[in-house]
């Protein structure tokens, strides 16, 4: 029997449909109607136990005349090995179905796996998330929270999947910390990290807080409320140590204008020359670098004036008052605490800090720069003035909510004559050896 060729299939038109047409070795193929032309379905006609079936080869021009021929030659090939090639197909697309329900079986577990994976955010990844949404509301975008965990938390712990955390991951922060004798910032980083972890619960991307079974009270111990207070003979003691303290001038303004003022270390470093106001006698502290979001006006006292005005011969070219080195912004406040810190410090000198070891160490004790606001408020009250005045130099926020309504008294020239006093009080002070000063102002803050 002559093979079927190409060309004839090629031929054939929907006026051969129904056509029945042979090739050598039992195969067939019927014409059947496909679009404007025809399609060949092939079958291969066998005998097994006695019965003929059809084996279907595939549909032509779909599958090509050869190909349709070597699926033939593998059915004969079944049957000369006395299988059915019906069955044994049967069970191959059995077979192929289980092989391919299996295959997307896995193929389905492995994206479940890797989306799992994905959902298991490192503490890192928790950080910029929290960071994006929360730090950065704040004044300075949340730079400092992001070096104190850029120092402390994340290279502990960053690493580890947020679900995975357990509270000795968290204690082992912690108590490194504690380690270094930084009992506060252990406490303010351990805050940070719960109000993260509470940041993750809100948004499902944990179910607990590993922090809510840790006790606040058990990280460094009780908080206790900072009550230091320079007395006078301090103030005039300090007077005569800053000259061996080998501080900056700046710093050295800094303390007497942080004294003075009652302000911030922070609004202090935060000052720029367009806020200062000699004819008015005043400097304003925007509400961006207040702590309490309200501006505040500080009434320069002729000792506070002369400070600034010595501040501006050495930083009047830059328009903070204490740029940093690069005078491309402020001076961090933390700069100023660790000066005046590594210079009340007994032990040798940390590292590339100041050699100037124990320097400005007072009889009472360690103090820090918020300790000279706490300490001009307490000189305003022992100078007659109204603590409610004091408050308001300070610039606190009244904490009675009906006062803080109906009582709109500015306090404007009792603040000034308060910050006046004090400015008096402390020219006395520091450039007189004699222990026994009398205040002889005669005018008092009604």
């Amino acid at each position: 029997m002559a093979k079927l060729t190409v060309k004839e299939l090629e031929s054939l038109t929907t006026v051969d449909v129904g056509k029945r047409l042979t090739d050598e070795h039992s195969l067939f193929g019927v014409a059947k109607s496909k679009g404007n032309g025809v399609a060949i379905l092939f079958r291969w006609r066998y005998r097994f136990d006695g019965k003929l079936h059809d084996y279907t080869c595939g549909t032509w021009p779909t599958k090509s005349l050869k190909g349709i021929r070597e699926t033939r030659d593998n059915a004969r090939q079944l049957l000369s090995q006395g299988k059915d090639p019906n069955e044994a197909k049967r069970i191959d697309q059995l077979t192929g179905k289980a092989e391919q329900a299996e295959a997307v079986a896995e193929a389905k577990a492995r994206i479940a796996e890797t989306e799992s994976r994905q959902a298991r955010i490192s503490v890192a990844e928790l950080f910029e998330r929290w960071a994006s949404v929360e730090l950065i509301r704040r004044k300075d975008g949340g730079k400092e929270i992001r070096r104190m965990f850029g120092k402390d938390v994340l290279p502990t712990i960053g690493h580890i999947a947020v679900e995975d955390v357990k509270k000795g991951h968290i204690t082992a922060v912690t108590d490194a910390m504690l380690t270094r004798g930084v009992n506060r910032m252990a406490k303010l980083v351990f805050s940070l990290i719960r109000q993260m972890f509470r940041f993750a619960v809100d948004r499902d991307i944990i179910e607990a807080d590993p922090t809510a079974s840790i006790r606040k009270a058990k990280i460094g111990g009780k908080d206790t409320e900072r009550d230091r207070v320079l007395s006078e003979d301090e103030i005039r003691e300090l007077k005569h140590k800053i000259p061996d303290a080998k501080l900056l001038f700046s710093t050295e303004y800094a303390i007497w204008l942080t004294l003075s003022t009652c302000c911030r270390i922070g609004e202090l470093m935060n000052a720029r020359w367009e806020h200062i106001n000699y004819d008015r006698g005043t400097w304003l502290i925007p509400q961006e670098h207040s702590k309490n979001g309200k501006a505040h006006i500080i009434a320069l006292s002729e000792f506070s004036a002369d400070y600034f005005r010595r501040l501006q011969q050495i930083n009047g070219n830059s328009k903070w008052c204490f740029p940093n080195a690069r005078n491309t912004g402020a001076i961090n406040s933390k700069t100023v605490t660790k000066q005046l810190g590594d210079r009340q410090h007994t032990a040798e000198p940390m590292s590339r800090r100041s050699s100037a070891t124990n320097t400005l160490s007072l009889s009472m004790g360690k103090w820090t720069p918020h300790d000279l606001r706490r300490t001009g408020a307490t000189m305003m009250t022992k100078l007659h003035v109204l603590p409610e005045v004091a408050e308001r130099c300070l610039n606190h926020t009244e904490e009675n909510r009906i006062k803080r309504i109906y009582q709109r008294h500015s306090y404007e020239s009792e603040m000034r004559e308060a910050w006046q006093l004090l400015g008096e009080r402390l020219n006395l002070l520091i450039r007189s050896d004699d222990a026994n000063i009398i205040l002889i102002s005669g005018s008092k803050a009604a």
